[in-house]
């Protein structure tokens, strides 16, 4: 090995060296960061977090919703996983001219699958490149950092062709399959010397090794962090019943007497450190915000905004609390707010250590996050199920409207009297609460006992029929409670209702924010069914049904829960229900949020549907998983909309897109949304509202059932 190239070994180890420890410092800093947050208890079920991994992580599973951006990740994600070996080849080749990785027989084939592959990146990276700036796909962004990644990789890709045509021509290598665009490139510049080819060697190989160690350091600073932060965030994702809010210790103390006490999220360090590794995840794909309700209708709620902008604040915060500059290298990024508050936070004089204080306490509800942001939410988790990287913002959306809620006592006008109301009268509107099994009167065919009752006959009953507040107040509602006690007579189901004893299921107030409230509410209700030996609920509320089956338990309650489309699809597929009249209509069912995303029942109210003779069911473009929000979530079908347009009239927009003559839906709140979305289309007289239970009704019992859209 001759003097020049003992200098570029030298040279090659310093500079990789230097990289490294630039990225391991990062790796070290986002970490520490993270850390600020709260601890918390982790499973160790590591088979079935592995397989969540496989699926999403090498299965690619949540990037195939968007089938062109998932192709084309496809490619950048597996190919620049074998070009890495491709890399590694041709930094032998620099460091020992005539050398290659040491596979005998099988290099050829090396060398030809490595070219094909490094070929299908260039090709994919292409593709993205058209995607975002010329095609200009509105959730991507635009800016210079976007358009980095892509000057990195194709700088990668074409320096080792360019720099293995060189060597070819340096050592007087004739044309061979094994290297197709190497041979190639040989042939287009046969006519350089050899110490021509040895000079552009060495300068695309120099570009190759320093693009990939730039590339190394500008991963942890970037939104590329998610090669990294998004397969454990994957693999720390829960696993079970997403969407599920976590219960506030009201009585426990705090572990410093003279801390303030408070409730929710005030600061960033209020989030769990899991809660802290989603926003690394981040891919800043806009496939959440692409999706969001509040977004699509011109609220000021972005989801991945959110995401980005608490990132951003966790490690200004992270830099001030630890004092390590999160940019990197510091001769380039001196001025970074980020380094200069690092730096203050280190500093022993006045003026810098009051900077550093100032961002320290700036306030995460205001400054970074708007109030008008998270009451824009509709905790739909349309965003979460786009998430390729399995990012949660419900539960952040909900932990800062905790804090504004029982803190601060912010909450809208209209939110706050329906929340006094359920205080006081059960109800979100204060009706009486002794009138709440009154809507059994409205049928002398139905026969719906109360539990005090039917316990005074003697008469047993299965299931609690958890009827909700707008079964038993809401005019509309309360046919759909009737049309399935109906059903239940029909099919010979014993069952009972708590009638005025039923109180809210808190629902409301707990995605509003007032978690006090949904705890008192959950006791009650909890020692209600415990006195009345319940073991089994059915509801027509999928609100209630999702925080009954996913969150009471949290708080003692051992009952099995049902909604009412999956009972009437069991009893219709036992024959206990035979659907025989026909209702000709073209129906499009629309999937409630915590029905389908929260709780994945798709499937049954669509076989109910497709049971019913007559009956010709049309899909929505957006359906199922992809369905959107009717509004009424998150505690806003009590607060009015007053910036974009209203998201019921969006949803009932896409149901007309299909032409139906009727609307389904299995949710009271999803129904009226609807019906008013028919109603401000000026088409409520020829296209219906109706619930599945209402049109199973109609098919079983016929032409004596009047329905009432």
């Amino acid at each position: 090995m001759n003097g020049l190239l003992w200098i570029n070994l030298i040279a090659t180890l310093l500079v990789t060296a230097y990289g490294v420890s630039l990225f391991v410092y990062l790796l070290k800093t986002r970490t520490a960061y993270v850390k600020l947050g709260k601890k918390v208890e982790f499973d160790n079920r590591v088979k079935e977090r592995l397989e969540k991994v496989k699926i999403n992580v090498f299965g690619q599973k949540k990037l195939f919703k968007d089938k062109k951006s998932g192709i084309i990740h496809l490619f950048l994600f597996y190919g620049f996983i074998l070009v890495q070996f491709g890399a590694i080849d041709f930094i032998i080749k620099g460091i020992k001219p005539g050398a290659h990785l040491p596979l005998g027989p099988v290099y050829p084939i090396f060398t030809f699958f490595e070219e094909i592959v490094t070929l299908a990146v260039l090709i994919a990276i292409f593709a993205a490149f058209y995607r975002r700036y010329i095609e200009k796909l509105v959730r991507l962004k635009r800016g210079f950092k976007s358009g980095l990644v892509v000057i990195f990789i194709m700088g990668i890709m074409i320096t080792v062709l360019l720099g293995n045509g060189m060597a070819m021509i340096w050592h007087g290598h004739e044309a061979a399959w094994s290297e197709p665009v190497a041979s190639s490139i040989a042939f287009l510049f046969g006519w350089m010397g050899e110490t021509a080819a040895i000079t552009v060697f060495y300068i695309a190989w120099w570009l190759h090794l320093l693009i990939i160690l730039t590339f190394l350091v500008y991963i942890p600073q970037s939104k590329h962090f998610h090669l990294i932060a998004g397969p454990l965030n994957v693999y720390l994702n829960r696993l079970d019943n997403p969407g599920k809010l976590k219960a506030i210790n009201f009585e426990e103390e705090p572990e410093d007497e003279e801390a303030e006490v408070y409730y929710g999220a005030k600061r960033i360090e209020d989030f769990t450190q899991l809660q802290l590794v989603d926003l690394y995840a981040c891919v800043e794909c806009g496939r959440c915000t692409n999706m969001c309700p509040a977004t699509g209708t011109g609220k000021m709620l972005s989801p991945m905004d959110i995401i980005v902008k608490m990132r951003d604040h966790l490690t200004n915060t992270g830099a001030v609390v630890t004092g390590k500059q999160p940019w990197v290298p510091t001769f380039v990024f001196g001025n970074a707010e980020g380094n200069q508050l690092a730096a203050a936070a280190n500093s022993i004089g006045a003026q810098e250590s009051a900077a550093a204080a100032e961002v320290y306490s700036r306030s995460l509800i205001g400054e970074v996050i708007t109030e008008e942001e998270l009451w824009s939410c509709t905790t739909c988790r349309n965003c979460e199920d786009q998430c390729p990287v399995m990012n949660e913002h419900v539960d952040k959306i909900i932990d800062m409207r905790r804090y504004l809620v029982l803190t601060e006592g912010k909450l809208d006008p209209d939110a706050q009297r329906a929340m006094t109301n359920i205080e006081r009268q059960g109800n979100p509107w204060g009706l009486n609460r002794k009138e709440k099994e009154d809507w059994r009167e409205l049928r002398d065919d139905v026969h719906v006992p109360t539990v005090k009752e039917a316990k005074k006959s003697g008469e047993e009953f299965e299931y609690l029929f958890w009827v909700g507040s707008m079964g038993s107040y809401d005019s509309r509602s309360q046919k759909i409670a009737l049309s399935f006690a109906k059903l239940l007579n029909e099919a010979g189901v014993k069952f009972a209702i708590l009638g005025n004893k039923e109180k809210n299921s808190g629902d409301t107030p707990r995605r509003l924010g007032n978690e006090f409230l949904f705890q008192e509410l959950a006791s009650n209700n909890i020692a209600e069914f415990e006195k009345n030996e319940v073991k089994k609920i059915v509801t027509i509320d999928p609100h209630a049904f999702n925080i009954f089956k996913n969150e009471y338990p949290d708080f003692g309650l051992e009952a099995e829960v049902y909604h009412h489309t999956e009972l009437l699809a069991k009893l219709v597929q036992e024959g206990k229900l035979v659907p025989k009249y026909e209702v000709n209509e073209k129906i499009t069912f629309h999937d409630s949020c915590y029905l389908g995303r929260y709780n994945e029942v798709y499937d049954p109210p669509r076989e109910i549907l497709k049971s019913i003779p007559g009956v010709t069911l049309v899909e929505m473009e957006r359906k199922r998983e992809t369905g959107m929000c009717c509004g009424a979530g998150g505690g806003l079908m009590w607060m009015e909309e007053e910036t974009g347009h209203r998201i019921n009239v969006a949803r009932t927009e896409q149901a007309l897109a299909v032409n139906p003559s009727v609307i389904s839906s299995g949710c009271p709140f999803c129904l009226t949304m609807l019906s008013d979305g028919t109603k401000a289309k000026e088409v409520e007289e020829n296209v219906k509202t109706y619930d599945v239970a209402e049109l199973l009704e109609k098919s079983i019992i016929g032409e004596s059932t009047t329905l009432v859209s």
